[in-house]
């Protein structure tokens, strides 16, 4: 299910991510923002899809974002610096964005989290794309729904990443992941194609850096 990519890119992805992948900061506000200095990708998805797993396997680090049973831990933009010599600055950042669609959440961090999201899409200058996951054993859902809208209406180009592939039966899989691709081409800002992921099989993980350096390189 993984589109072709070119075996020059995966490798210079594959060491651009086996270097330099730090915390930088948290910002439960706008103010608390790094300066727009370098290309940003940012990761968003609904609480429990497997974001910080995801994260990490990406850079190839067991903890560089926690991970929780607890749904909806992350209620901040969490920066990650990629590249570059530390002190410096790095050749890109990663964005974790809070999840969404934490049920049992008060309406007022509800609202926080909403302003805030739409806040840093419509006003990051330095943001280059936005990564959607989708977790694999449920396809698309109404928060999900919301959440490309919100990115549509932003002019925020993003990608629709599948999350926990090896969770559910291949027949299945090969549904969603049609489904997805179907979704996909009704909304304007989303990339065309799909990736499919499992942070604990390893799949599609490559194919996903080298998507993300890619668009930081844009």
């Amino acid at each position: 299910m993984a589109p072709a990519v070119d075996p020059e890119l995966v490798e210079r992805a594959r060491r651009q991510f086996s270097g330099r992948c730090d915390f930088l900061l948290s910002a439960p506000a706008l103010k608390f923002l790094p300066d727009p200095a370098v290309p940003e990708i940012a990761l968003a998805g609904r609480s429990n899809v497997g974001k910080s797993s995801l994260l990490n396997a990406i850079t190839g680090r067991k903890s560089l974002a926690r991970t929780s049973v607890t749904p909806g831990r992350t209620q901040e933009l969490n920066f990650f610096d990629i590249g570059g010599r530390t002190g410096e600055l790095p050749d890109f950042r990663l964005v974790d964005m809070p999840g969404y669609g934490f049920a049992k959440a008060p309406p007022k961090v509800v609202e926080t989290w909403r302003r805030l999201v739409r806040d840093f899409l419509r006003g990051r200058v330095v943001l280059k794309r936005c990564l959607v996951l989708i977790d694999s054993r449920h396809g698309i859902k109404d928060v999900d729904r919301e959440m490309m809208e919100m990115l549509d209406g932003s002019a925020v180009g993003y990608r629709l990443v599948l999350t926990k592939g090896d969770k559910v039966k291949s027949h299945e899989l090969q549904a969603v992941h049609e489904a997805t691709i179907a979704a996909a081409r009704k909304h304007p800002a989303a990339f065309p194609e799909v990736l499919v992921t499992s942070s604990e099989k390893g799949w599609g993980i490559a194919e996903l850096r080298a998507a993300v350096l890619a668009d930081a390189e844009l």
